[in-house]
């Protein structure tokens, strides 16, 4: 916990889905509801499949936290909607023909459950001159749905999606091109994420302090190893923001479980 209060970031870098919103009511229904639509159009019921293939454990409505679409960039879970379309007996061309009419996204507004007052939040931290940035697995339209319907456009300098054409996580390449574009040293950045993928991609890109939350798809155990800190989700980043804030004489972060932050 020390080393989050002691740590005063020029800049945020958040993840998207499982650490600013509900990654499992985002995503978890969808694979079920894509499976349906693949159905009506091919006859083939390929659920059980489908589920399997993306790490999605329907009995238990959750998505698993090393499965594919814990971390995975639309385009490729799209390549392996096809796959498995043709591991159920269609051909090619079938598969190929079944999932450009049955393809659909989660709606990025409707679905999307904020873990805290993400306005007030980044409000906070851009009065304090602290920039703010998105790294995403997920396509820039759904994103910029999201932020639009949350009302945060005006704090967030700037977001690096799937289908930008940025090499995804683990790799550090979208850290590193947020950085470059805010023009801030990484090792002056905070990247906040659920997965080890994002903690890995900061890791990587060098940044001053790795942040995870257990609000998404992975448990303590699997951050612990990537992380500096661990929290219980983005809503303790508020006492963060007031901690840091020069009109504040609060000296301590309150909201903290001293069991899992560190």
């Amino acid at each position: 916990m020390d080393k989050l209060e002691k740590f005063k970031a020029r800049a945020i870098i958040f993840d998207k889905d499982g650490t600013l919103i509900d990654f499992d009511a985002m995503w978890g229904g969808w694979v079920v509801f894509l499976a349906e639509q693949l159905r009506l159009v091919s006859g083939v019921d390929i659920r059980e499949a489908l589920c399997e293939a993306m790490g999605y454990d329907e009995t238990n409505k959750k998505v698993l936290a090393h499965g594919k679409l814990a971390a995975t960039p639309m385009s490729q879970l799209y390549r392996l909607t096809v796959d498995v379309m043709q591991s159920s007996g269609l051909s090619t061309e079938q598969a190929e023909l079944a999932v450009e009419k049955g393809w659909c996204i989660p709606d990025p507004v409707i679905l999307a459950k904020q873990f805290t007052d993400t306005r007030a939040l980044f409000g906070k931290l851009h009065s304090q001159g602290i920039k703010i940035g998105i790294a995403t697995t997920d396509d820039r339209a759904p994103t910029q749905a999201m932020i639009e319907a949350f009302d945060i456009e005006e704090y967030i300098s700037t977001m690096v999606c799937a289908d930008d054409g940025i090499k995804a996580k683990p790799a550090p390449d979208m850290v590193l091109t947020i950085c470059e574009r805010m023009k801030v040293d990484p090792a002056s950045v905070m990247v906040v994420g659920d997965t080890t993928a994002d903690l890995k991609m900061a890791r990587a890109a060098g940044v001053g302090l790795v942040v995870g939350v257990l609000s998404g798809v992975s448990s303590a155990r699997d951050l612990v190893t990537f992380a500096d800190v661990l929290i219980e989700s983005v809503d303790d980043l508020q006492s963060y923001a007031m901690l840091h804030d020069a009109s504040t004489s609060e000296n301590t972060l309150k909201g903290f479980n001293p069991d899992v932050a560190f």
